[in-house]
């Protein structure tokens, strides 16, 4: 029994083997140290995209989805889900793997002890990487006002419970409106590039909700909630 002891030790796993699965579970949040490589500019901002205090996001360190604590920005995924934007599924390859950020780095899935001692630690906001006198910072500080995150988890709530369904369901239209209508605004009169449209806002308020079991549908100038489809709403966790 010894022996094999030794011997499973000998192969137990201590490098990556381009498996892909950390990669396809999503980007990694950026650090104060990670400013330098966004500097560079082998990283932008059409990269990222903001998490907003509140919202749901995979817990890295027990693979649960969860509210977040704090403002966080991390690299996006891919159109169809969270997978890495810069991962190569063809290749099994990181397409900045020169210019790596902080947690992907420290990411070893054999012994994660490195990557949960910085999770959470010394992470940047939109602020951080934004110049202080560019007008965008004031439309962010209109939507976090307007479209506030925590009155959206509370009218979730409060239909996922069957209470007050009707008056919920028309607060998150005003907030799913008013959402569309500063983002409008930015790309329109601010002249914003919407590749930087996930990182000025987060994801669009009827995506998250169509994620988490209230699917509205959206037109340029208002959008509603399909009732059809609020019958059965789930958590989305």
């Amino acid at each position: 029994m010894k022996d094999i002891g030794v011997n499973q030790k000998r192969t137990a796993r201590i490098e990556c083997k381009r498996c892909g699965t950390c990669c396809q579970k999503g980007g990694p949040v950026l650090h104060h140290e990670d400013k330098k490589i966004l500097l560079t500019g082998h990283i932008g901002h059409k990269d990222l995209v903001t998490i907003r205090k509140g919202e749901l996001a995979r817990n890295p360190v027990n693979d649960l989805l969860e509210p977040v604590h704090q403002e966080l920005i991390k690299v996006r995924g891919k159109e169809e889900d969270w997978t890495c934007c810069f991962y190569n599924e063809r290749e099994s390859s990181c397409s900045v793997y020169g210019h790596r950020l902080l947690e992907c780095r420290l990411l070893k899935c054999w012994d994660p002890s490195e990557l949960l001692s910085v999770i959470g630690r010394d992470t940047i906001i939109r602020a951080d990487i934004i110049n202080r006198d560019d007008p965008i910072l004031e439309v962010i500080k209109t939507h976090e006002l307007e479209c506030p995150y925590d009155e959206i988890e509370t009218s979730i709530d409060n239909i996922l419970r069957e209470r007050d369904k009707s008056k919920n369901l028309e607060r998150l239209t005003q907030l799913v409106n008013k959402d569309f209508s500063l983002r409008d605004y930015a790309l329109s009169e601010l002249k914003l590039n919407e590749d930087f449209e996930l990182f000025i806002f987060g994801r669009p308020l009827f995506k998250i909700l169509s994620d988490r079991g209230l699917p509205f549908r959206g037109t340029k100038d208002m959008s509603s909630p399909d009732p059809s489809e609020h019958d059965t709403p789930t958590s989305g966790k």
